[in-house]
């Protein structure tokens, strides 16, 4: 019988590397849900003069045709796209921006235990500089990597094969997680030793059903073994 990957345990003696996602991983991601679902169409429908039902339907096409996409991804294409000054929202509704529980406790057992810990994030220079100033998780990392810095998302080899080639790092000695099942196999694809699918992104909605990657509620399921 084939283990339920949701119970195999991380193999923390063999990790030099943690690579972790942002939205839906350290922080909640009720916050970007509300922000694009109701206060863009919001904004969009008063600047429009149109009602928030007609907001949407013209939104959702939009949407739809650049998921996964770099453009998905970032704000001066939604500016552009919507009329909107996309950061300036992000900056108004900041407080709303809320960490998943654990997030903390585990940031700091990696960094005590002594390996690298950097932030991955498909997430604009933007919407990340913004919502780490509002959390104060930047110092936790030792890098901070966005998708834009090389012009593919984290769903494209392109973005491993150009951290790579700017931040070196032994990919099966490293352990990388995300909310994003795309996402997740772009990494498997490109050969990360170890991944983990956060099944609770957002903390007031159920966990999801996740059998293609091993899956935990939230990081600080996984707490390292001190080295």
């Amino acid at each position: 019988m084939t283990q339920n990957p949701s119970l195999q345990a991380l193999d923390w003696p063999t990790v030099e590397w943690v690579l972790l996602d942002m939205d839906g991983t350290l922080l909640d991601l009720a916050y970007d849900n509300w922000f694009w679902r109701t206060l863009v169409p919001t904004r969009y429908a008063d600047a429009r003069q149109l009602s928030v039902a007609e907001a949407e339907a013209l939104l959702a096409p939009r949407f739809a045709e650049v998921a996964h996409t770099l453009p998905w991804y970032c704000t001066d294409y939604w500016s552009e796209v919507t009329g909107l000054d996309i950061a300036a929202l992000k900056r108004e509704s900041r407080e709303r921006v809320g960490v998943l529980d654990g997030t903390e406790t585990f940031l700091s057992a990696v960094r005590d235990s002594g390996r690298h810990l950097w932030l991955a994030t498909n997430a604009h220079r933007d919407s990340w500089q913004m919502k780490l100033e509002q959390t104060g998780l930047a110092h936790y990392f030792e890098r901070i990597i966005s998708s834009h810095d090389f012009g593919a998302p984290k769903e494209s080899q392109m973005f491993w094969n150009g951290l790579y080639s700017k931040h070196p790092f032994v990919k099966e000695r490293s352990f990388f997680a995300d909310d994003s099942l795309p996402v997740l196999r772009g990494a498997h694809s490109y050969g990360i030793g170890q991944i983990r699918a956060i099944a609770m992104p957002e903390k007031n909605q159920p966990r999801r059903e996740i059998s293609e990657f091993a899956a935990v509620d939230r990081l600080a399921d996984l707490l390292p073994i001190p080295q």
